[in-house]
């Protein structure tokens, strides 16, 4: 925008010999999540007076058609230099008013949000006049950060249109053909002897009985079709260097009792690693105790048995108890997710159960039955069949031991009936056994992968960016995010090929400029910056006689971790640069008189 696009009541206010911004700034109702306790009114009023505030508003919903077809037209008639809407979080909606501003050739990162329902309303919700005094101190932060932004572009860079799919399991093995599909390279990666991971030694899966390894076998063959898929067994990734679109990894191939090296060049990465089963310790409701076996031990005897009579260990099985959520939902000190998947999985076997041998009592004891969608029908189906489903409380897990008589004696209260405590006789006891996240310590260190609390991978988010990771390019697909079944899994891998088509088949790809930056004059090479960037996006260079650091901006995440470290203030970080927020700081602590409850 020139200087003659400048209204003259714009040109006459001056900042420091420059012309002062002309901000717009809107206020979210939220549909009531944040108007419901916060005066929202009161803040856009507070606003309209605020240096370099033109526009000041408050909409139902910022983020409706209408509202942004409204901002662009603020944005255009009053031209407009900074935006800052104060509604949700920025990992919701950054993305749709950044394409605001671009819609109305509004630099994106001239743009700022302000989360005021998570980090006010929501918080707040009994306190009307505090929660406004916030509300407008936060906006009033946000305003002062926007006067001092600079309209930075995003960085560009040349993709390779090759992708690296770790994980040679059903996810990674769909992964790569899709990939090929759209016209990018695959180079598939598994560190086990060979391809197929825990579906391909299943038989029949649910919900259709298809075999788990004949689809192995299927997706195998479309594989060896394919001239643009490389497959490596024994082998595993140890190394990655370059930029997002550009990486260089390092593969170490396993032959025959020593090590080889490998190099390939690659634009993004798929991780799809799979999952270990819980391995109960011994004890663990009578694991150890012969008779008492777990899921995928018992998933792979049926398979073995397709007819005639069900045996364990030369002995005719007759009667099996099924004790679920067995290394899942264990409260605080275990694994208090839900797995998911092994409700299901187990009433489909007890299927195949009463297919082999229809006169096999079988007893289904549950904490809560999760089989969620038209799996249902397989629940109804084991009932229909005979199968009995016994309801045990959380706090009351069942105890399995050895009877005087022979064979196994399970004890458990019923709550479904009466309370009272049962002991069921039986020759099999299956432990539901779940999900656990596999041992992948040297993988995360190599690709910086960010890992949850429960130890799965962590998506940005699971809603809008369900696949995609903090690190560029990194994408994550199957079971090594979280528990789910097989076509789970497959959707998540497809999720990722379309992500990485997205970034790689149009030749060159866009980076956030919000990475660090050194001033080389204050730069004394301390090297403090170099050992704390875990992306190794710092490295030393010689500049002006002097040894001084240097940030690479496409392998820098913005993530600020060096700018505290500097002794010097040498660094700083762009969109977030140390003027901004020491104005944003000031804006929150000024005094400002409390905001009264309105009288009703």
């Amino acid at each position: 925008m020139s200087q003659a696009d400048i209204p003259e009541a714009a040109a006459a206010g001056q900042e420091g010999g420059q012309p002062q911004r002309r901000i717009g700034v809107y206020i979210c109702h939220c549909g009531g999540n944040i108007s419901d306790y916060v005066d929202v009114a009161a803040v856009r009023d507070a606003l309209k007076d605020e240096p370099g505030v033109v526009v000041s508003e408050s909409p139902v919903f910022a983020c409706s058609d209408g509202t942004q077809h409204d901002m662009i037209d603020d944005i255009r008639a009053q031209h407009l230099d900074g935006l800052v809407v104060a509604s949700c979080s920025p990992k919701l909606h950054q993305v749709t008013f950044r394409n605001v501003a671009k819609r109305a050739d509004l630099n994106q990162y001239a743009y700022t949000q302000v989360n005021v329902r998570e980090q006010d309303s929501w918080a707040h919700p009994h306190d009307l006049a505090g929660a406004t005094e916030k509300a407008i101190g936060l906006v009033r932060a946000g305003v002062a950060k926007t006067r001092l932004s600079d309209p930075l572009e995003p960085l560009v860079i040349q993709t390779v249109p090759r992708t690296l799919v770790v994980g040679g399991g059903i996810a990674g093995l769909r992964a790569a053909i899709g990939l090929a599909d759209v016209g990018i390279q695959a180079v598939l990666v598994e560190r086990e002897p060979k391809l197929g991971g825990w579906v391909a030694g299943f038989g029949a899966t649910f919900p259709n009985d298809a075999s788990g390894a004949e689809e192995v076998a299927g997706l195998l063959e479309e594989i060896r079709q394919r001239r643009d898929i490389t497959t490596y067994t024994n082998a595993e990734l140890t190394g990655k260097s370059g930029t997002f679109g550009d990486y260089m990894v390092e593969l170490t191939l396993h032959r025959d009792g020593s090590d080889k090296a490998l190099s390939v060049n690659v634009g993004s990465i798929v991780v799809a690693t799979g999952f270990d089963s819980y391995a109960p310790d011994d004890g663990e409701l009578g694991y150890g105790i012969q008779g008492v076996v777990t899921l995928p031990q018992f998933k792979e005897m049926v398979d073995a048995t397709p007819s005639g009579q069900l045996t364990h260990a030369g002995r005719r099985v007759r009667s099996i108890a099924y004790i679920y959520c067995v290394g899942s939902r264990q409260g605080a000190g275990g694994n208090e997710y839900c797995s998911k998947y092994c409700c299901t999985a187990t009433i489909h076997a007890s299927l195949q159960v009463g297919g082999i041998d229809s006169s096999i009592r079988q007893f289904h004891l549950y904490r809560d039955i999760r089989a969620y969608g038209t799996n249902e029908l397989l629940y109804n189906a084991s009932r229909d069949a005979g199968s009995t489903f016994l309801k045990f409380a959380d706090d009351a897990l069942p105890a399995v031991a050895t009877l005087p008589t022979g064979g196994l004696g399970v004890t458990l209260v019923d709550v479904l009936t009466d309370s009272r405590e049962l002991t069921i006789p039986v020759d099999l006891v299956v432990l539901v056994t779940g999900m656990v996240p596999r041992e992948n310590r040297g993988l995360v260190g190599v690709l910086k992968l960010p890992v949850g609390s429960d130890g799965f991978f962590n998506e940005i988010h699971p809603k809008l960016r369900p696949v995609e990771t903090v690190v560029d390019g990194v994408m994550i697909a199957g079971c090594c995010q979280s528990p789910r079944t097989v076509g789970e899994s497959v959707a998540a891998g497809l999720a990722a090929v379309a992500q990485s088509a997205a970034l790689l088949k149009k030749g060159f790809a866009e980076l956030e400029p919000l990475v660090a930056r050194v001033n080389p004059e204050k730069c004394i090479g301390g090297g403090e910056c170099l050992t704390t960037c875990p992306y190794d996006a710092i490295t030393s260079i010689e500049w002006d006689a002097r040894t001084i650091a240097s940030v690479d901006p496409a392998t820098c995440k913005g993530c600020g971790g060096c700018v505290p470290v500097c002794g010097r203030d040498a660094i700083d970080l762009l969109g977030y640069t140390d003027q901004q927020m020491r104005a944003a700081i000031e804006e929150m602590i000024s005094t400002s008189e409390p905001v009264k409850e309105p009288v009703s």
